[in-house]
């Protein structure tokens, strides 16, 4: 897919777990070597990651952040590894370029969790391999000092999304949802980052696969309302009524966006 949905997190030292994430419908997996990873296991988790790449494994993999003691080897195994994507968190414009160096040519995203990686937003999005931006707005918030995690971060999530298009990267990926038995909460949350131009969704359970792809992909009306608004303008040289709403360029441009959208998805 040209705009990936769904981005699963799997344990880097649960090898036992990385094929039930392939097949669990998630349209990239992600091979963390971070959050999910206690400090007594990261040497073993990274020895498991480099095993499943060397194997025929595939996955982005999420490093731990540049200033601890494990990036260094972190990105040694990713070196190691050709064709390895990388998520990088607590992205800033050092830590990436010190990643891009190590790993030319490499598609990154750019994980934004503090306040200093929101400030050089406009640099992190153009920093050399960035192919998409990620909000990791949990981190974000203690290092901001901000208690609430849902409205309270929407002016962010608007300044990910212009960035990213002022970039040319394809849409933004949001965060988590923690509650992994609340599925309203789930729902709402994958609402609210599409209602702000977001893409995907970081997902930390394969439960949360589906919906994920569901919720971000164009809804049958809105595939219906595209195909007409089409319809009706093609040979128009001017705006039209649909739906008794005028339609002019943007709105046909909306349509056809919308449909490419679908497009993706039937080709993923």
């Amino acid at each position: 897919m040209k705009s990936p949905r769904s981005y699963l997190f799997v344990p880097g030292d649960r090898p036992d777990r990385f094929g039930k994430a392939v097949s669990s419908g998630a349209h990239r997996i992600v091979l963390d070597l971070e959050d999910a990873v206690g400090l007594e296991a990261k040497a073993r988790a990274r020895r498991e990651v480099a095993r499943w790449l060397a194997d025929g494994g595939n996955g982005f993999v999420r490093v731990n952040p540049a200033d601890t003691p494990w990036f260094n080897e972190d990105l040694r195994m990713a070196e190691a590894s050709p064709g390895t994507s990388v998520v990088v968190p607590k992205a800033e414009p050092q830590s990436l370029h010190l990643v891009s160096e190590r790993l030319p040519g490499r598609p990154l995203i750019a994980l934004v969790e503090t306040v200093a990686g929101l400030m050089s937003l406009p640099e992190v999005a153009r920093s050399s391999g960035v192919e998409r931006l990620a909000f990791g707005h949990l981190d974000f918030c203690l290092d901001a000092r901000i208690p609430g995690t849902a409205h309270e971060l929407d002016p962010i999530r608007f300044q990910l999304a212009v960035c990213s298009r002022h970039a040319r990267l394809a849409q933004p990926i949001d965060g988590v949802t923690v509650d992994l038995n609340d599925t309203d909460r789930l729902a709402a949350d994958i609402v609210r980052a599409r209602s702000f131009g977001f893409g995907g969704k970081l997902c930390i359970h394969p439960r949360q696969v589906g919906p994920v792809n569901d919720g971000f992909a164009p809804s049958a009306e809105e595939l219906a309302w595209a195909k007409r608004v089409l319809a009706a303008t093609e040979g128009s040289p001017g705006a039209v009524r649909v739906d008794g709403k005028m339609v002019d360029r943007p709105i046909v441009e909306r349509a056809k966006a919308i449909l490419a959208d679908a497009a993706d998805a039937a080709s993923g």
